[in-house]
C-alpha cells in the first residue's frame, strides 16, 4: 500500500453511496480503506487495486470496530478522512408494530456503529503527525422531513446530526473537523423502489425522482478535499423534483 497518499476511510463501502465514494476517492488520489460486512462486495469495490484495501467489518460491534483501525494504524499509521456511512433500515411498518429487535439493529448500525467508528477515527487523528482529519457523516434528509412509518431510522439519523455537532464542537482543538451530508433520493439499491412507488405523507403511493450517485460521491471528494481551517457542516444534496420542501 502506499502510505504517501492521503488515507479514506469508507464504511458501506460494498455497495450504492459507500461504493461510489470509495471510487472517487481513489481516483481523487486517496488510498481508500474498504469497510463493510460483506467481503465479496468489498472486494468488487476495490477491483484489485493496490491502493484498496478491504477490511471486513461489522460496525455494530466494538471488537470489530478496533480491529478495523488496529489494521488502519499498523498499515498506513495515520487517518485523513472518515466517511461514516454505514447505515441500514427496515420495512415501513407501523411503529407499533416494529419489534425491539428491528428497532435495535438500526440504532446498533446507523448511530452506534457511526460513533464507534468516529470515536477511534478522532483518537488516532488527536496522535498522528501531522495531526488532524476530517469526519463526514452520512445523514438523511428524513432527519428533518421523516416519510411514514420510519421511526428508526429518522431517530437515528436526526440523532447523526447531534453527534456531528459533537465532534466538530470536540474536535476542534485538535484539527479534527466533522462534516454531515444529507442526501435525497441517490440512485441506490436502496432507492430502486421509488421508482414503482413510494408511500407519500397523504397515504398515496407515487413513483420519485433519483439522482446519479456521482453527485454524492463528487460532493464527498469535495468535503473530504477542504483545507482543515474551512468546514462544511451541513450539506444537502437531492433529487431536485423528489419530495422534500413542503412534503407532509
Amino acid at each position: 500500500m502506499d502510505t504517501q497518499r492521503r488515507i479514506a476511510l469508507v464504511t458501506g463501502a460494498g455497495s450504492g453511496i459507500g461504493r461510489a465514494a470509495a471510487l472517487a476517492l481513489h481516483r481523487a488520489g486517496y488510498s481508500v480503506v474498504l469497510a463493510g460486512r460483506r467481503e465479496e462486495e468489498l472486494r468488487k469495490t476495490a477491483a484489485g487495486s493496490s491502493t484498496m484495501l478491504a477490511v471486513p467489518t461489522d460496525v455494530s460491534q466494538p471488537e470489530s470496530v478496533k480491529n478495523l483501525f488496529q489494521r488502519i494504524e499498523e498499515t498506513f499509521g495515520r487517518l485523513d478522512v472518515l466517511f461514516n456511512n454505514a447505515g441500514i433500515n427496515v420495512p415501513a411498518i407501523p411503529m407499533d408494530e416494529l419489534t425491539f429487535e428491528q428497532w435495535q439493529s438500526v440504532v446498533n448500525v446507523n448511530l452506534t456503529g457511526s460513533f464507534l467508528c468516529a470515536q477511534h477515527a478522532m483518537r488516532l487523528m488527536k496522535k498522528q503527525n501531522p495531526r488532524g482529519g476530517r469526519i463526514i457523516n452520512n445523514g438523511s434528509i428524513s432527519a428533518y422531513t421523516p416519510r411514514p412509518n420510519s421511526a428508526p431510522y429518522t431517530s437515528t439519523k436526526h440523532a447523526i446530526g447531534g453527534l456531528t455537532k459533537c465532534i466538530a464542537l470536540d474536535g476542534r482543538p485538535h484539527d479534527i473537523a466533522c462534516s454531515q451530508i444529507d442526501i435525497g433520493n441517490a440512485a441506490s439499491e436502496m432507492t430502486a423502489r421509488m421508482t414503482a412507488g413510494v408511500l407519500q405523507a397523504d397515504g398515496s403511493m407515487k413513483p420519485e425522482p433519483r439522482m446519479d450517485l456521482k453527485h454524492v460521491a463528487d460532493a464527498i471528494v469535495y468535503i473530504a478535499n477542504l483545507p482543515l481551517d474551512a468546514n462544511v457542516l451541513n450539506m444537502t444534496v437531492m433529487a431536485t423534483k423528489m419530495p422534500f420542501v413542503g412534503r407532509g
